[in-house]
């Protein structure tokens, strides 16, 4: 399982995407649908056994999407990097266009897809349900990054702090003993920018527990900041990670609610254990709708409280 996974909020448009996406993306497929219990159904106000979640796999990435409601919607502080190799793909940049053309569709284009001086080929679109992409024509000298990354944009009260932010969550990662997290390439502003402020982050990559991310400051004026429209799930193994990683990365108490949790720059988390979409998903609906209700009491999950959910333990 993927330790860290990028988790998309629909309003009904869920299954609909998922089999959108992955009919456009090669090598792609849809995998687990979870549909919404009857304590699920009476707290999100939505159909009792409409889908509540559906896992998919775009070419090595792992996603989840949700139907949540209206509540929340997309914008480009995230966006997803769409990597075209032509060193590994001799189709690179047809395969670029093609995805594009069906990207483009319905949807809206941020920035033209033209040559640029950090790529030969290169567009930023919002596609037809919100959701951002940048697909670019890329042939790195160094180590490989995946076909798709996540991509953090810093704007308004924490734009400039690309930088801080990604050593922040390297420290997070990194003090779990986790191998696999470190730096990858930086780029900053040079002067004659503006409104950019020299020496402030124009690109950075930076892997945590083999998850890449990339991330920029963007000091133009933008409508937009992070929100839980786009959120990432945390796979934790034990009590003990939950406890860390809440523990570092909450800082919107507030904001804390059925493991999810909001940082100290507005992105927002969900730290959740790896067994929690098997009890979620259990053939019997009983134990599964025991959990669902034990989840909603929650703000940072308890595996033993949801173990004896499961069972009907009442010495919780």
């Amino acid at each position: 399982m993927q330790k860290i996974i990028p988790f998309l909020w629909f309003d009904n448009q869920a299954e609909e995407a998922v089999n959108y996406y992955t009919s456009i993306f090669k090598d792609s497929k849809t995998g687990i649908i979870v549909r919404y219990s009857k304590a699920g159904a009476v707290a999100a106000g939505r159909p009792q056994g409409s889908v509540m979640t559906a896992s998919f796999n775009l070419n090595g990435q792992e996603f989840v999407a949700l139907n949540g409601g209206p509540a929340f919607k997309y914008n480009p502080s995230v966006s997803f990097f769409v990597n075209f190799d032509p060193s590994k793909n001799k189709n690179a940049r047809q395969d670029l266009d093609t995805l594009w053309s069906k990207l483009s569709q319905a949807g809206k284009e941020l920035m033209p897809l033209d040559k640029y001086p950090f790529s030969e080929r290169y567009s930023w679109v919002q596609d037809r349900y919100g959701i951002s992409w940048q697909l670019i024509l890329s042939n790195p000298g160094g180590e490989e990054r995946p076909f798709i990354v996540p991509s953090l944009m810093f704007t308004g009260a924490v734009c400039g702090k690309a930088e801080e932010a990604s050593d922040f969550y390297l420290s997070v990662f990194s003090a779990r003993g986790a191998k696999d997290t470190k730096r990858g390439i930086t780029a900053r502003y040079p002067g004659g920018m503006e409104p950019e402020r020299e020496g402030t982050i124009m690109f950075t990559d930076f892997m945590l527990e083999k998850n890449w991310f990339a991330a920029m400051d963007s000091a133009h004026e933008h409508n937009f900041s992070f929100n839980e429209a786009i959120s990432f799930v945390v796979n934790c193994e034990n009590q003990n990670e939950i406890d860390h990683f809440w523990g570092k990365l909450s800082a919107v108490p507030q904001a804390e609610m059925c493991g999810w949790l909001k940082d100290k720059y507005g992105l927002s988390w969900q730290i959740v254990p790896t067994k929690m979409g098997k009890l979620l998903n259990d053939s019997d609906a009983k134990k599964s709708q025991r959990v669902m209700q034990a989840i909603l009491k929650m703000k940072k999950i308890d595996i033993e409280a949801l173990e004896k959910a499961y069972k009907n333990d009442q010495s919780v």
